[in-house]
């Protein structure tokens, strides 16, 4: 299967999209839609951002005027359940994201019946009230309670999207290998496997370099079992380097012009 890029960019972190949200401005975001969508994102992370003085008004908004200008599945990125269930109703189609449920118990009761009303995925994350855990052992623990919470509110397995969580490497080093390795043994947990995914940009924050540690790191991951990624779609050398890793885990058939059948797809 082709890997999965999502888009990271619709984001009331960065300034453009922030000020667009505070502002009701459609232009910045609509703009950022189309770009991402023509670079071959599978997703578009949607996620309001500080500035939103009521996320479930903004979330509704940005999920109509996203839908206006592309047809690629929006993944909402929320804490605020309320306000996903809000744009999964203006959406109003199955094949939305919902980002994100860890492993707390009221919060999947929540969240993975709302996935199964709407025909909605889910990225669930392997941490709990406790935290992230260092080691791979842990976080594959995670998953496994995620998967079973998956049979039990009949969300279809390859509808779960399961993230190990990086950390950024200057302060948490010790977590890169960790999260190979729990990428690895989540792809053998059931058949079909679930799918695995990764903030990646995460590994990168205040690092000199945020391209490079980011195109190597996916590359890594991608051997290891990661399918999908929030990304920056419009980096050219990182997805590059995930359309040549995907080539030649022989996941596509080479062709002179493997990088744009790529995006295409």
């Amino acid at each position: 299967m082709a890997f999965m890029m999502i888009g990271e960019r619709i984001n009331g972190m960065f300034k453009d999209i922030g000020e667009a949200v505070a502002k009701f401005d459609p232009k910045p975001i609509q703009d950022w839609a189309v770009k991402q969508t023509q670079a071959g994102a599978a997703y578009l992370d949607l996620n309001v951002g500080p500035t939103a003085a009521d996320r479930k008004k903004s979330m509704e908004w940005m999920a109509k005027i996203i839908s206006e200008v592309s047809d690629v599945p929006i993944a909402l990125d929320s804490t605020n359940y309320d306000a996903i269930e809000a744009a999964l109703q203006v959406i109003g189609k199955p094949g939305a994201l919902i980002n994100s449920c860890p492993n707390e118990r009221a919060k999947i009761e929540r969240v993975f019946p709302m996935a199964a009303k709407y025909g909605a995925g889910i990225v669930a994350l392997t941490m709990d009230k406790s935290g992230i855990p260092l080691n791979a052992d842990a976080r594959v623990a995670h998953a496994m309670e995620l998967v079973a919470a998956a049979d039990e509110f009949g969300v279809p397995t390859d509808s779960l999207f399961i993230d190990p969580l990086i950390l950024p490497c200057n302060v948490a080093q010790a977590h890169a290998p960790e999260v190979l390795e729990a990428l690895r043994q989540i792809k053998t947990l059931c058949d079909p496997a679930p799918h695995t995914t990764l903030g990646l940009s995460n590994v990168s924050q205040n690092t000199i370099d945020r391209s490079l540690v980011n195109r190597t790191y996916v590359v890594m991951a991608i051997c290891a079992g990661l399918d999908s990624a929030i990304i920056d779609v419009n980096d050219e050398t990182m997805v590059e380097s995930i359309a040549t890793a995907d080539m030649l885990l022989n996941h596509a058939i080479y062709c002179d012009s493997y990088v744009k059948v790529f995006r295409q797809r």
